[in-house]
């Protein structure tokens, strides 16, 4: 019988999704399981994006062009425009998913065997990615005990050598909710400057930053305006995860023309998908200011629970919806299973994704979750109650 590929080997399996066949045989059994573990929003998709499917009067579902409907592409200038994003409606490709679009930048960007530094802990996917592009994942660590701020410059210049191509962040972040200051930003601006790399930025979570702070794209870094590769996806500010809608932006014309070519192989991003994220940029101001209250006044719930349970700490988020957790256990990764296999309170449990799975380094995470802060506060509450008695009966844990 004939092997499969080293890459589809070294694949990595979703920390996210790995332990949904537990979930499922747990439910199965009749356990309630919160869904801690994914960043799926439980908020209403706006009004006008349902309606907008509703009332498709399309005789044919036909294909897009490739780099999706122009006059999405041209209503997105707009809305870029309010976060002092300037660009213009060639400046946007539309694609599958801002997973897509980190695949395409890649493709684009990078040649096998080339080097990506990326902070870590850092989203689980862009190994998968850097896989699938024959590029390799270097990482920079932060701590949980120092809020996974950046270290100095001098760590990354450890990492640059000739394969080096590019520097990828999330910010606000995935999985640890941290936000990049001012000055790690002009950091980064340098040190992609100085080297002359890419600088691809994930950005999906820019609606939802609780410091108060102002909000610093990779686009309003002056100087690297060619070096930069923009993700985005309507996925989380609209709750449209299943419609796969994202955008790779960048002003690199060169870069734009490669993308294209993986764009027209693939043939079109979703029309339906497009249609509904159309539409939702009509979404009234209230959509967002709810939805942003709301996740507000979750973050508060999640994080001042977790840090009431002995032995567990969680840093405060600055953005996104997750946080990062240390937990009195001895694996993560067991402890996580255990919870869905094993252990069950007054017929409920919680799922919750070990945060070894985003981290390169080995025996990094091994006692830390990523928990996705998606759930209405009452549940929230009761999951951290359930959280609280699994540690208490854990066999393996450590205080």
């Amino acid at each position: 019988m004939p092997t499969i590929s080293i890459r589809g080997v070294e694949m990595p399996a979703s920390p996210i999704r790995k332990l949904a066949p537990l979930a499922d045989a747990a439910k199965q059994r009749g356990v309630h399981v919160f869904h801690l573990n994914i960043g799926q929003p439980d908020l209403p998709t706006p009004q006008v994006a349902i309606d907008a499917i509703r009332n498709i009067d399309r005789k044919v579902l036909e294909y897009s062009p490739s780099a999706g409907y122009r006059s999405y592409r041209e209503k997105l200038v707009g809305y870029y425009d309010k976060f002092n994003i300037k660009l213009t409606a060639d400046d946007i490709i539309i694609t599958s998913g801002g997973s897509e679009a980190v695949l395409f930048s890649f493709l684009a960007c990078l040649n096998p065997g080339d080097e990506i530094i990326v902070p870590e802990p850092a989203y689980a996917n862009y190994m998968a990615f850097a896989i699938s592009a024959g590029a390799k994942i270097r990482t920079i660590a932060t701590t949980i005990e120092e809020g996974f701020s950046l270290p100095k410059v001098e760590k990354f210049e450890e990492l640059i050598n000739e394969r080096t191509r590019a520097i990828l962040i999330c910010n606000p972040n995935n999985p640890t909710g941290y936000l990049y200051t001012r000055r790690e930003m002009n950091q980064i601006r340098d040190l992609v400057k100085k080297y002359d790399l890419f600088l691809f930025s994930d950005e999906v979570y820019r609606e939802f930053i609780y410091t108060g702070s102002p909000y610093i794209s990779a686009c309003h870094l002056e100087g690297i305006e060619d070096n930069v590769v923009l993700i985005d996806s309507v996925s989380k500010r609209y709750s449209e995860c299943g419609i796969r809608i994202g955008a790779l932006i960048t002003k690199n014309k060169e870069i734009r023309d490669a993308v294209m070519k993986f764009c027209q192989a693939r043939l079109s991003p979703p029309l339906i998908g497009q249609i509904a994220a159309e539409a939702s940029l009509d979404a009234d101001e209230d959509y967002l200011r709810d939805t942003y209250d709301e996740y507000v006044e979750r973050r508060k719930c999640l994080i001042d629970g977790l840090n009431r349970i002995p032995g567990v700490y969680s840093p405060i988020p600055m953005g996104a919806f997750y946080t990062v957790a240390k937990l009195p256990v001895d694996d993560s990764d067991k402890f996580c299973a255990w919870c869905l296999s094993d252990f069950e309170y007054e017929g409920q449990t919680v799922f919750m994704a070990p945060a070894s799975g985003f981290y390169t380094t080995p025996g990094s995470g091994c006692n830390e979750v990523r928990i996705a802060y998606v759930l209405k506060k009452e549940d929230l509450t009761r999951a951290l109650f359930v959280l609280s008695k699994a540690l208490e009966a854990y066999p393996g844990r450590t205080e």
